[in-house]
């Protein structure tokens, strides 16, 4: 079955019995919507020179949404059938009760289109894609004899949705994506080190599977692998570090992003809650979340409620202009939906996300932030952290990163990990550089048990005063 055989309304729904049952589940309630999706996805991985899975998953279901003031009533169904949707109805109506809203404005009509629609598995062939996962750890074998163990994988994967409105409206997007992973351990003296790499977007795989795309990827993470291999303890302590350009932006995903997410502002859980209009960072710093870049793994023609994408401020030379906004949060807070809803899946429903946040250029030469640094960490790569979106403390692990000294770039050091709160290391940044970069297309974001596609990116930046947590003596 492809991509092209999914009309919902002509298949599995009555289309005009839907729409009924919508408009009587959303009678005096404030919006509402029924969303249904198809997603299909393949995903292989290849592990210490065998093939370890190989999957394929198809599922598909709806969801039906009724929503008043702050209450929203949800229900949701894998069977695709006018019976499942009546019951669904039933229970979607008890969040309005005895009604008195009044129905918000559909989301404008867009013509964009931010990528293509075709089906990225079936864009390559079953065994071409295992014979590039067995390129893949040949190729790193025969570049470094301290190669122990490659693990590569290949997943792709297709969403297809439509939105009904109360208003009669249908909403449709056919969303592709695609990722390639590779990790590799090295060992040397009886010491192992690892390195990973990897891409992706919302294209097909063709553009990835050609050794002039994976080579490169395979290069750089067995390049990370050895790095760590001679790398020393890291220091402890109060110090000033410098951040690489693109992926290191999780930590500006996490640490600020999420606390500019409308419903945290508009119920006073986030350090950002009610600082609209004031200088909450320092000068020349200007935050972006963009659903408009094409291609991105972030991106999305529609967000999941049926409002355009948008690229949207969120902070101006320091200056706080704006959240990132669902409808429900958006008309609470008297705001306009920015394209920020979001969910995982039919099965969920939608509240604001990030879609692809990054914070903007600024005109300090890399090599110049780095000069300045006079005795603190270089942190390249990022792994693992955690953040209390209530206060924004974060901490962070560090993939990759190298001592500095009086402006000199030395050692790599092991097991460093950055402390802070995102309100606080906001305000001391002290330089921006020139080389924003978005990260390679790697990025998933959770958020109250459910996870979306995201992408992130900065320029080099320098930021006064962290604690870096490490080991050395």
């Amino acid at each position: 079955m492809t991509h092209t055989d999914f009309r919902p309304f002509q298949t599995d729904l009555d289309a005009d019995e839907a729409l009924a049952l919508l408009q009587a589940t959303t009678n005096g309630a404030d919006d509402g919507e029924l969303f249904v999706e198809r997603r299909v996805s393949e995903s292989l991985l290849l592990d210490d020179q065998r093939i370890k899975s190989a999957s394929y998953n198809a599922a598909e279901g709806f969801g039906l949404r009724a929503v008043r003031g702050e209450v929203a009533g949800y229900a949701h169904s894998t069977h695709m059938t006018m019976d499942a949707l009546r019951r669904a109805a039933e229970t979607a109506r008890l969040a309005v009760g005895d009604g008195g809203g009044v129905l918000a404005d559909p989301p404008p009509a867009t013509n964009r289109r931010l990528y293509g629609d075709a089906d990225p598995i079936a864009g390559v062939a079953f065994a071409p894609k295992l014979d590039v996962l067995r390129a893949i750890d040949d190729f790193l074998r025969g570049l470094d004899s301290r190669v122990v163990q490659v693990s590569a994988s290949l997943a792709a994967s297709l969403q297809q949705v439509e939105i009904l409105r109360p208003e009669g409206m249908h909403l449709r997007d056919t969303r592709p994506m695609c990722r390639i992973n590779i990790s590799v351990i090295v060992e040397q003296d009886g010491r192992r080190e690892s390195g990973s790499a990897g891409g992706g977007g919302r294209t097909g795989l063709e553009g990835w599977v050609t050794p002039e795309s994976w080579q490169p990827l395979a290069r750089e993470a067995l390049r990370i692998a050895l790095v760590n291999l001679r790398a020393e303890p890291a220091p402890a302590g109060v110090m000033d570090v410098v951040l690489g350009p693109g992926w290191p932006g999780i930590l500006l995903h996490e640490a600020i992003g999420h606390g500019l997410e409308g419903d945290f502002n508009r119920k006073g859980s986030s350090a950002f809650a009610g600082l609209m209009g004031q200088q909450i960072a320092a000068r020349g710093v200007t935050v972006l979340d963009d659903g408009t870049i094409p291609d991105r793994r972030g991106s999305l023609t529609i967000d999941d409620e049926g409002t355009p994408s948008g690229r949207n401020v969120l902070i101006e030379d320091g200056v706080l202009v704006g959240y990132m906004q669902d409808r429900q949060n958006a008309r609470l807070m008297g705001v306009r939906p920015t394209g920020n809803g979001r969910r995982e899946s039919y099965a969920h429903a939608p509240m604001p996300r990030m879609t692809n946040t990054y914070m903007q250029a600024g005109d300090t030469d890399p090599a110049a932030i780095l000069a300045d640094l006079k005795d603190g960490i270089y942190a390249v790569g990022f792994g693992g952290g955690q953040v209390d979106i209530t206060n924004g403390k974060f901490v962070f692990s560090c993939t990759e990163a190298y001592r500095v000294q009086n402006g000199r770039v030395g050692a790599p050091v092991k097991g460093a990990t950055l402390i802070g709160d995102g309100a606080t290391a906001l305000t001391k940044i002290r330089a921006v550089g020139n080389d924003m970069t978005l990260d390679p297309g790697m990025g998933t974001c959770g958020k109250a048990g459910q996870w979306v596609p995201v992408g992130v990116g900065q320029p080099t930046l320098m930021i006064g005063g962290l604690t870096v947590g490490g080991s050395a003596a």
